[in-house]
This record gives structure tokens, C-alpha cells and sequence, in this order.
């Protein structure tokens, strides 16, 4: 059995992971990341993608509202490529209360975070697809942030410190000596190989399945999971986020992404033993579609491109199952502490935005046990592609014969690691998916440098497959290069060819009505009817390969 020495050993690839695990190197602590599928492939990636200001907590719950404004500024600094810093709006309809409006810019003020009133036809100019019949408007400093972007930087520099990281690797069994954790036993899924690795911290940074390996070690950690539901619309209706001034409900915000937009979110308690089997319901987007067309009437002449949902951690601090013991804000755990089991520390709760202070109360903590004395930089040091503040034409230059449209895109996905990426080979930026502006090389950089196992993988780098086709012109393309960087076999690019597309069908099935039904059955055709995926047996062809 493969073993492995270390200090600390993070498990969960998360933000909240990811940023643990960036934040120990930068002290010089040797540290390695189990994830049991690929990273953000959690709730972190299943967010609406906002950057908060802080604005949507500032009436209830006012030191989120102040870890947000906080967390924005520093992100903003040292996260640019992962952030479209759009700005928001906060709007008052004719059916909400307008007594709202003026709390929440107290609010605001209490919390520190800008907040100036503006008129509605202010609120137009800046938004023209707004609603026209709004009563007020505020302006705040919300944007976008990029999960997939914000992890694999923070995973990215982890790695170049010398930390190591394995995807597709789960947990078996907390390994102990006494009343303290000696490490870990884990199963790779890819290599079927079982491993070792001896630390004498552990950080459970697993989210929502945190209490299953709470359970391994023998201890109790109750969680008290809450689904959110969101929708993607097929492009990009509105250039700022633009939020419902109201107390937070289902449907009260709708986020630009990228090339299109997302309406959120809902929340409904579940079931612990369901945080695997998520589905969207169909009032969810009734629910979520009726309120975003409510704050922005173009929605009724979109397509719906796909519906999924997440799973937010909620924590039974004290082990009781009563409400008032359950903590929506940041909960970190010494195990030693709570429940005599030296060497686990459990980091939870809190917000995508909040995941580098998390990772850094989580290293504070191990640094203290292990007697480190070194000091968090990760507020003011940038991420791998946020180095310089602005792209230079000087820099641009560099990319002679490259399209500007290709060079940008590829620009605002990986920032100055751009270099790294394009070359003047005309195959290099060749596109592959024509909807997100993906080139060969952009691929390329992501199988070799970026912990791509798979096609889903290769999704959450690039944003392969996530436009209007959801895949269906660029998934071929894109599994055709796995063998050709010796990535994956021929018979194993097919057999991940099939499991995308039937991942991204598990989007597709709440949505499957007018032009997504039609463009269904276009994928299909292609799929099954010219290529004949389905036909396929990949047993047969694994026995011909190997002989």
C-alpha cells in the first residue's frame, strides 16, 4: 500500500479546501487534498456565482453582511481574472414594502458597505431590461465571481508551493492511535488503488459531508442540509446583478455569468440522506422563472438551458437538534475541544464569499497546534493569473495573428497565465467550442497543468459545454483530444464522452420543453443517430485495446 508523509491533510476540494490548502503552503507547511470527486464539483460549484457585497444580509444578520464587504475588497485585489466586477442593483417593486428601502441602506451604513440611492431612471440607464414600473432603486458594489475560476487558481498555487493534491480519491477510514488522528486511508476511483497518508492535523473542510467523516472518526457532527435551486437562461440578460429589495425570498436575484444568466435561488431543508440525490421540482422553476420575469420581463422570451441545485450546510453547533442551536455563519470546530480527538480541526458553514477568511481561521488554528508562527498573505498576495492589475497592449502584441476575440477570452478566463496558453500554432487557437471561445490550447494547458481527469472535469476549467449548445457541437471535439495529449485512451475518451453528456442531461431533464426540447433532439440525433454512442461496447473495446 502507497504511503504518504505530511503536516496536514485537507480534505474536501472546495473553495474553502482549496484556499486551506493554498494558505498552508504559503506558511512552508507541507500539506495534501483529498476530494472525493474533482474540485467546486460540490456546493461550491453549485452557487449562483455572486460576489457578495454584503447587502443581502446588512438588515439580518450584520457581521456577514461585514465579512462580505471585507471579503469583496480583498478579492477584488488579489482574484481579478475569476471577477467581473459588474456592480448591483438593489430594486423596489410595486408589491413589496417600501419601508425596506430606507432599512436596508441603514443597514448598509452599520455594515460599511456603499450603498447610494439612485433614481429609477438611473437604474435604467445602468440596466435597460429592468423593470420599467420599479418604485426605487439602490446601487451597491456586487459582481461576479468565477467557483471553478476562484478554486483551480487557488489549487494552482497550492501546487507550485509544493503541496499535492488527488481528485477522484475518497476517504475510507480516519486512522488513529488512541485519542488522536494518526491520517487517512483513501480509495482512488480512477486508479482503483488503495492509499495512505500520515499527518499528525487533519482539516475537514468536506462542507455538508463533513458529518460522514465526522462519523468515521467516531464523533458527532450534525448537519441540517438546505437545497437551493437555480436556472440558467441561454444568454446574458441583464450587464449588472439586479436584486429584489426585499426580505430575502425565493427568486430574488438574477446573476450575469459569462455568456448568460442565472435566476436564484430557492431553499427547502432535505433530508440528510438525500445531499447526493438532488433534483430541481417543478414549482422550483415556476417559482424561481414568475419571480425573475418580475424584476426583469425580457426572461419570458428566453430559453431555459438548464435547472441544478446545491446543498448549503447548515450546523447543529452544540449537537442538539433544536433551531436555535443551528449556525448559518462560519463554524470552526477544535476537535480536541469539543470531543477529546487531538490533531481534527472541522471548518463550515459560511459563504463562497467568505471561503479565504474560513481557510484562514482553519490555518490560524493548525499553525497554533503545530507551533508555526508564520502569518496569513493570502489577503494580499494575487492568485496565479491576477498578477498584474491590467493586461498590457504591450502584452497584446505578444499575440500577433491570434484574434483579439479569442486572445480576450482567453484572457479573462486565465489571466496572465494567458502566455502560458496561446502560441502562434494556428492549431493552438483553434476554437473547439465556439459558445464559450475555448481554444486547443486552452485545453491543452488544462489537461497538463490543471488536474483535468475527465470531460466534466475539463467543464469546470473552461466552460466547455456550459453555452447555448450545452456541449453539443464541442463535447466530440473536446474528448478527441484526450488521446491525442495522452491524457486518456480512445476507448476511455468515448465512455467520458457519454458520461458528460449525461451529466449535462441531468440539467437539461426539468427544463425539457419549446426550444431546449428541439435542441434535445438535435444532440440526441447527432449523438446516437450519426455517431451511435449508444450502440457502443466499451467492454468489447477495452478487451480489443488492451490486446
Amino acid at each position: 500500500m502507497n504511503r504518504i508523509e505530511t503536516d496536514v491533510i485537507v480534505i474536501g476540494g472546495g473553495a474553502t479546501g482549496a484556499g486551506t490548502l493554498r494558505d498552508l503552503s504559503l506558511r512552508g507547511i507541507r500539506a495534501v487534498l483529498i476530494e472525493k470527486n474533482d474540485i467546486a464539483s460540490g456546493t461550491t460549484g453549485r452557487n449562483h456565482g455572486l460576489l457578495h457585497s454584503g447587502t443581502r444580509y446588512a438588515v439580518n444578520d450584520l457581521e456577514s453582511a461585514r465579512e462580505c464587504i471585507s471579503e469583496n475588497r480583498i478579492l477584488k485585489k488579489i482574484a481579478r481574472h475569476c471577477i467581473e466586477d459588474t456592480g448591483g442593483l438593489f430594486v423596489t417593486l410595486p408589491e413589496d414594502d417600501p419601508s425596506y428601502h430606507s432599512k436596508l441602506i441603514e443597514h448598509c451604513k452599520y455594515a460599511g458597505i456603499p450603498c447610494e440611492e439612485i433614481s429609477v431612471s438611473e437604474a435604467l440607464r445602468i440596466e435597460p431590461n429592468l423593470n420599467a414600473s420599479a418604485l426605487a432603486a439602490l446601487r451597491v458594489p456586487d459582481g461576479t465571481i468565477d467557483p471553478f475560476r476562484l478554486t483551480a487558481a487557488n489549487i494552482l498555487d497550492a501546487q507550485e508551493h509544493g503541496a499535492k493534491i488527488f481528485t477522484h480519491s475518497y476517504v475510507t477510514e480516519i486512522l488513529k492511535e488512541g485519542t488522536s488522528v494518526t491520517g487517512v486511508r483513501c480509495f482512488s476511483t480512477d486508479s482503483r488503488d488503495t492509499f495512505e497518508i500520515y499527518a499528525p492535523m487533519i482539516v475537514n473542510a468536506a462542507g455538508v459531508w463533513g458529518q460522514r467523516l465526522c462519523e468515521l472518526a467516531g464523533i458527532e457532527l450534525k448537519m441540517f442540509p438546505s437545497k437551493g435551486s437555480m436556472v440558467i437562461i441561454d444568454y446574458r440578460i441583464n450587464n449588472v446583478v439586479v436584486n429584489r429589495c426585499r426580505i430575502p425570498s425565493d427568486g430574488d436575484i438574477i446573476v450575469p455569468g459569462d455568456t448568460v444568466s442565472l435566476i436564484g435561488t430557492t431553499s427547502r431543508k432535505i433530508p440528510y440522506d438525500r445531499i447526493d440525490e438532488l433534483t430541481v421540482d417543478e414549482d422550483e422553476i415556476e417559482t424561481l422563472l414568475e419571480n425573475g420575469e418580475k424584476l426583469i420581463p425580457n426572461v419570458s422570451k428566453t430559453r431555459v438551458l438548464r435547472a441544478y441545485s446545491g446543498v448549503r450546510p447548515l450546523i447543529a453547533v452544540s449537537g442538539q437538534l433544536d433551531g436555535r442551536d443551528i449556525s448559518r455563519g462560519i463554524v470552526l470546530i477544535d476537535h480536541e475541544r469539543r470531543d477529546g480527538l487531538s490533531g481534527l480541526v472541522t471548518i463550515a458553514g459560511g459563504k463562497l464569499m467568505t471561503y479565504r477568511l474560513m481557510a484562514k481561521m482553519a490555518t490560524d488554528l493548525v499553525c497554533k497546534k503545530l507551533g508555526v508562527r508564520k502569518k496569513c498573505a493570502t489577503h494580499r498576495l494575487p492568485l496565479p493569473g491576477s498578477e498584474q492589475k491590467i493586461f498590457s497592449s504591450r502584452r497584446v502584441q505578444k499575440f500577433t495573428g491570434i484574434p483579439n476575440s479569442i486572445v480576450g477570452s482567453t484572457f479573462y478566463r486565465h489571466g496572465e497565465r494567458v502566455s502560458q496558453i496561446l502560441s502562434s500554432d494556428r492549431r493552438n487557437y483553434g476554437l473547439v467550442c465556439e459558445c464559450e471561445m475555448v481554444t486547443e490550447g486552452e485545453i491543452e494547458y488544462a489537461l497538463k497543468n490543471l488536474n483535468v481527469k475527465n470531460l466534466v472535469d475539463l467543464r469546470r476549467r473552461t466552460r466547455i459545454g456550459m453555452g447555448p449548445c450545452q456541449g453539443g457541437l464541442c463535447a466530440y471535439r473536446a474528448a478527441g483530444l484526450f488521446p491525442r495529449y495522452n491524457a486518456a485512451s480512445s476507448v476511455e475518451s468515448n465512455r467520458m464522452l457519454k458520461d458528460f453528456l449525461e451529466e449535462r442531461w441531468k440539467g437539461i431533464k426539468p427544463i425539457l420543453w419549446g426550444d431546449a426540447l428541439r435542441e434535445t433532439e438535435f444532440i440526441y440525433w447527432i449523438y446516437e443517430g450519426l455517431f451511435g454512442l449508444g450502440d457502443i461496447n466499451f467492454s468489447d473495446m477495452e478487451g480489443e485495446e488492451h490486446a
